[in-house]
């Protein structure tokens, strides 16, 4: 290690700046394709670490050595790709939008997304499952009355990293007040100072929404009494139907392990779509695999001549092989990831960083930006906030403030921010899930950015802030 050149700062910010500027112009601008932009983001970042000393089995083994980090979340991608088109098969999510199209008003699609998908990621503590689940249904809700339904995920995802952030069951939440040396519950309780303010304002603006333009052209009434009767005459519709998204929620509540209980929900949804809707065990593999299709309606002796369009749409959803293009996706992230940690960049900009903090608002500033510059290079949130929480103790001990700043502020720059960032893991699963593309569901996610000003509005007012203790003070200095 030692033989390998120094980067200078100008060169540790060049293959961050080289990332964010193809990705604003080529993604952003000009339409390109997000994985040869990340290919050449990995390239041009591998010929750095070639430069410093590496060989080309070094940075492979440091890409696999993320990927190999990476693998659960590929597989519990796969998972809900599987999940979503066998509960297409037994009638699983088409009842949830069934009474979802019954029950909710157009105006009204908006805030009760937000507050559903909150609720079951507090009580779960995990934002996937609460996406995944209800998530999905509350869209297909928003489809059903023509509602938008980048607004829609946007109110789903807000909902859904809520919960994520102030669970006590939350593993990002555990994470964070851990790394800082932090209590779990002083962590959740100085959270609500920026937590509880971003969430009252997203309730606002998806209630007032709800009343404006976006619900101007929602489907008629006559419209939605078409899709609740092509939905009964294609489907059987009963309670057990619900039963594999309790199995789901149930394994979350009880930290059960994801895969197995998905594949477990995958199971009990065939088996529901075999007994109960009559169809065939192969058909339930294939909608297990490529995905639910209307088609197996007709050899059910279904005439479809008389569904309305939006039921198509609505129901070809899901299998496990939809999801290879986003493993993809996963697969150049993680080789531009790979190649960047190996560079040492980012303990060289974050180190500059430091230098350069003198208050408490400069202070959270700068741990804002580093975390959310490492979610974004390493594409792993427990890096990101394990990093900054390592590198910046020591400034939050030097101006006397408590930890738990530190663990608010890394949740707040890291845990509701990775779903906006189209190439990290969550923000490829809530795109791909809920079916509206990261940059178009971001404006309406308003739940997770809102807490990064109110941080540093704090930051640089001291409202919120606390002092450390002089038993905390005496700890440290003994430490």
């Amino acid at each position: 290690m030692d033989d390998k050149k120094k980067l200078s700062l100008g060169l540790a910010i060049l293959p961050i700046a080289a990332m964010l500027l193809l990705l604003i112009i080529g993604y952003g601008q000009l339409g390109l394709r997000i994985e040869s932009l990340l290919l050449i983001s990995a390239a041009i970042t591998a010929t750095l670490a070639y430069w410093q000393g590496y060989r080309w089995n070094d940075i492979m083994d440091a890409i696999v050595a993320k990927l190999a980090k990476a693998m659960p979340v590929i597989m519990i991608l796969i998972c809900v790709g599987g999940l979503i088109g066998t509960w297409m098969f037994s009638g699983t999510i088409p009842y949830m939008v069934y009474w979802g199209l019954k029950l909710i008003s157009p105006q009204y699609i908006l805030i009760a997304a937000f507050f559903i998908t909150s609720v079951i990621a507090v009580c779960t503590g995990t934002s996937w499952g609460s996406a995944g689940t209800v998530g999905v249904a509350l869209m297909g809700v928003a489809a059903g009355l023509d509602v938008s339904l980048a607004a829609a995920a946007g109110a789903v995802v807000s909902g859904a990293y809520f919960g994520d952030k102030i669970s006590p069951l939350s593993d990002s939440t555990n994470f964070a007040a851990i790394v800082a040396d932090t209590d779990l519950y002083s962590h959740i309780q100085h959270l609500m100072y920026t937590t509880l303010p971003s969430f009252i304002l997203a309730a606002i603006v998806y209630l007032i929404a709800g009343h404006t333009s976006l619900t101007d052209n929602v489907a008629t009434p006559e419209k939605i009494t078409e899709i609740l009767q092509s939905l009964e005459s294609l489907y059987h519709f009963n309670v057990l139907l619900i039963l594999p998204p309790i199995l789901v929620l149930w394994g979350a509540v009880t930290k059960r392990p994801v895969i197995p209980v998905m594949l477990a929900a995958c199971t009990l949804a065939i088996v529901i779509g075999v007994g109960l809707q009559g169809f065939t065990l192969k058909q339930g593999l294939n909608a297990l695999i490529d995905g639910f299709n209307l088609s197996m309606f007709t050899d059910q002796g279904h005439n479809l001549t008389g569904i309305v369009s939006d039921v198509p749409r609505l129901l070809n959803r899901g299998g496990m092989f939809s999801m290879m293009g986003t493993i993809l996706l996963v697969f150049c992230a993680f080789a531009f990831a790979g190649a960047l940690t190996l560079t040492g960049a980012l303990t060289i900009i974050v180190n500059q960083l430091l230098q350069a903090v003198r208050t408490t608002g400069q202070l959270i500033a700068a741990t804002l930006s580093a975390t959310i510059l490492l979610t974004g290079a390493t594409c792993d949130g427990k890096l990101a906030l394990l990093i900054p929480a390592e590198l910046f103790k020591g400034a939050y001990r030097r101006l006397g403030l408590d930890n738990k700043n530190l663990s608010r502020t890394i949740e707040d720059g890291c845990t509701v921010i990775e779903p906006l960032i189209p190439w990290t893991s969550a923000g490829i699963y809530m795109a791909t899930t809920l079916g509206v593309s990261t940059l178009d569901l971001l404006p309406w996610a308003i739940q997770c950015y809102a807490a990064v000003f109110f941080a540093l509005i704090y930051g640089f007012t001291g409202f919120g802030i606390a002092k450390a203790t002089s038993e905390n003070t005496l700890i440290k200095k003994e430490i």
